[in-house]
């Protein structure tokens, strides 16, 4: 770890030898630098988030497009720390009576659960470091770091680095704990802080400090990401966690890392509100696209299974909660006959809006590859 002071804290050396980060104070003093690209980056994304949420409000089942998402994060978020899991895995566990079928996938969905009390939450409790261990404790509970003290902050000093790295050798070293307490005092007051910053600025500001103080033996880049996502939905600028700001950051991991690290090394905290403040832009943009064109699907779909009848109809809703489905459970669904549910699914298929993933001549499963191909890892350029 290289010594450095700046506005954004400063490394100082522990009795042991080593160096810790221990950060400064959030809002940044001097003050963040409004130049014209900081003030075209802000507005463009403002617009952009305006516009999400005004689309947003026009779809005819919110619910279900928010699951969507929020499970589409949960995948892209674990994928940074390099939890391998997709999509279609995620939805073909919630159909499955075995239950949890790997540790990628329990995390997965740890995440959406975790993201689901979050917002739940909030209608009860205000966006405060005990929501945020709460949350913690569903994203970590029965999981690979189930014995890092789920829920609670961390006692004990971390590091990150290279697998095998010690703290003497690591890339980055988080505040001791008696620096780290302070340090999350100052993020909560800032959290409850509503006039000094715009809010997808102290989005920004909030995300990075959450990342620099690390409090958590496990899991602070997934909570770090999901924390941008509660703020939004506290304030009321989007209702629902319609964006996925994981991809963005996915797709632009290296230049996502050095700008957390600008941030602790030269106090570029500008340099770091803007990249993320493009980001945001992109994926809100991504989002309300998708959301136009789930919208158009919908009423495609719903004009071609018109002309077979009223099952066709009632299983297009449900494959919209169900997307990966086989003819048992959509039997059970429409409450029909076997048959009726086949044929209803055959209908379907010849339509182009489910595609048979098994291959086989029994226990057929069926995707309903017209609405998930709008989930596809895409960001707007």
């Amino acid at each position: 770890m290289i010594p450095c002071s700046s506005r954004a804290g400063k490394t100082v050396q522990q009795g042991t030898g080593y160096l810790a980060f221990i950060p400064g104070a959030v809002p940044p003093v001097p003050p963040i630098a409004f130049d014209t690209e900081m003030i075209q980056r802000l507005s463009a994304a403002d617009l952009a988030l305006g516009q999400l949420s005004g689309i947003a409000a026009l779809l005819p089942n919110p619910d279900l497009f928010v699951a969507m998402y929020v499970k589409k994060e949960a995948v892209l978020s674990s994928q940074i720390e390099g939890i391998d899991c997709t999509l279609d895995e995620v939805i073909a566990q919630e159909e499955s009576d075995a239950g949890v079928q790997t540790k990628a996938i329990g995390e997965v969905v740890n995440y959406v659960n975790a993201t689901n009390y979050g917002m739940e939450r909030l209608k009860t409790l205000p966006l405060c470091l005990r929501l945020i261990r709460e949350v913690h404790g569903h994203l970590m509970s029965g999981v690979r770091g189930e014995h890092k003290d789920p829920g609670e902050f961390r006692k004990t000093q971390n590091w990150i680095g290279p697998q095998g790295c010690t703290l003497a050798t690591a890339t980055f070293v988080p505040p001791p704990v008696p620096d780290m307490s302070q340090a999350l005092a100052n993020l909560e007051m800032f959290l409850h802080d509503r006039t000094s910053l715009p809010l997808t600025i102290q989005c920004a500001i909030i995300h990075a400090q959450f990342e620099t103080i690390h409090p958590f033996l496990d899991g602070n880049g997934r909570i770090g990401r999901l924390l941008v996502a509660l703020l939004l939905h506290e304030r009321s600028v989007l209702k629902q966690p319609l964006l996925y700001m994981s991809l963005y950051l996915k797709l632009n991991r290296r230049e996502y890392y050095e700008h957390l690290m600008a941030v602790r090394t030269t106090g570029n905290w500008e340099g770091w509100i803007k990249f993320f403040l493009t980001g945001l832009e992109a994926v809100s943009k991504e989002a309300a696209s998708t959301a136009q064109q789930i919208v158009a699907f919908r009423e495609d779909a719903l004009r071609r299974a018109s002309k077979y009848g009223q099952h066709e109809i009632k299983l297009l809703d449900v494959l919209f909660a169900h997307p990966i489905l086989d003819i048992r459970a959509a039997e059970r669904h429409l409450t029909c006959t076997y048959a009726t549910a086949a044929t209803a699914m055959k209908n379907l298929e010849s339509e182009g809006c489910v595609t048979e993933i098994t291959g086989q001549k029994r226990n057929k499963r069926f995707k309903f590859t017209g609405y998930l191909k709008y989930f596809d890892d895409k960001v707007a350029s």
